[in-house]
């Protein structure tokens, strides 16, 4: 096994993002679990910036930015190509991976709104809603299996790893986000990415999930 460290947390989307990238190379590496509250001084040795996980350690040297980690993978794993090879093809998946990174503070203010610690004046799950309909119309209307056309790409797993939020935002507020009758193609697609083998081995249990998310967010209020 080459020496590649990950250091996450496993219920963190961005987590997901690079064990997915892993898994779907079939690259071994060895996981270290961070602790939420007490992050190991190692990650924030590697990640001194911003102290986040997750960092990939290749050989002793940290990569930091799910996204970019993802590429990197990519970039030093060719097969099973995640970043499409054509520049206009790579341009128009870097567009969209920048917008899913858009959509991340309305999916966390979304998830504090309930609670009553969020800003938001109104329902954030309408902010929502305004980013599925663009992707919806904009990414999906050829009807793809995936965003990548036959194949997962960059785009499926940033898409996909939000989404898996999605789930947790209706739990935790008792909502419906997602709902098929709005975002028929995003539904179709989600369900065509989560039913890949190696993402479904790989995708954290809803429940727990949600139950961790819950009393990340009721201990973060309760010290505020």
């Amino acid at each position: 096994m080459e020496d590649l460290k990950l250091h996450g947390f496993w219920f963190s989307p961005f987590t997901m993002r690079v064990v997915w990238t892993l898994k779907l190379k079939g690259i071994a590496y060895e996981n270290i679990e961070e602790d939420w509250v007490n992050k190991s001084p190692e990650l924030l040795e590697y990640n001194p910036v911003y102290k986040k996980a997750p960092v990939l350690v290749h050989y002793g040297k940290p990569i930091c930015e799910s996204m970019i980690i993802v590429e990197y993978i990519d970039e030093i794993w060719p097969h099973y190509s995640l970043v499409p090879r054509d520049p206009y093809e790579r341009a128009q998946a870097r567009f969209w991976v920048n917008y899913a990174d858009q959509m991340v503070p309305a999916l966390f203010a979304a998830l504090y709104f309930k609670c009553g610690a969020g800003e938001e004046k109104e329902n954030p799950t309408e902010k929502i809603w305004e980013h599925l309909k663009v992707i919806e119309d904009q990414c999906l209307g050829d009807k793809r299996k995936f965003f990548g056309g036959d194949t997962i790409n960059i785009v499926d797993i940033a898409f996909g790893s939000l989404f898996k939020v999605l789930y947790t935002i209706e739990d935790v507020n008792e909502v419906k986000v997602i709902e098929t009758e709005k975002f028929p193609l995003l539904h179709s697609w989600f369900n065509n990415f989560k039913n890949v083998t190696v993402i479904k081995e790989n995708f954290p249990d809803r429940e727990k999930m949600s139950a961790t998310i819950k009393s990340i967010i009721e201990k973060a209020l309760a010290s505020s």
